[in-house]
């Protein structure tokens, strides 16, 4: 996490997919399901993607999601990256 700025939607999305479940003691649904780790990426991608539309429309409603993309970076190292096309919703007009 930042020192400060931590409040805005992007962010927040950010820090949400770089949790793993069950890492946040009163909250242990947050975060991204650890079971996906060491399986093959054919199967478990849509998986991941799928439990990460979840985990931000469920933590971060100000955030519409209008795609998402997980690209292995270094495949030999697990290391991975979600590419997020997203928009802050207006919560004014939501509320109405």
């Amino acid at each position: 996490m930042q020192a400060n700025g931590n409040g805005h939607p992007m962010q927040c999305v950010a820090n949400l997919v770089r949790i793993v479940r069950g890492e946040c003691t009163y909250d242990r649904i947050k975060g991204i399901d650890p079971s996906y780790i060491d399986r093959p990426e054919a199967i478990v991608k849509p998986l991941i993607i799928a439990d990460a539309l979840w985990l931000i429309s469920t933590y971060e409603p100000r955030v519409n999601i209008d795609k998402m993309t997980l690209e292995a970076i270094l495949a030999e190292h697990g290391d991975f990256a979600f590419n997020v096309d997203a928009t802050v919703a207006d919560l004014r007009r939501r509320n109405r």
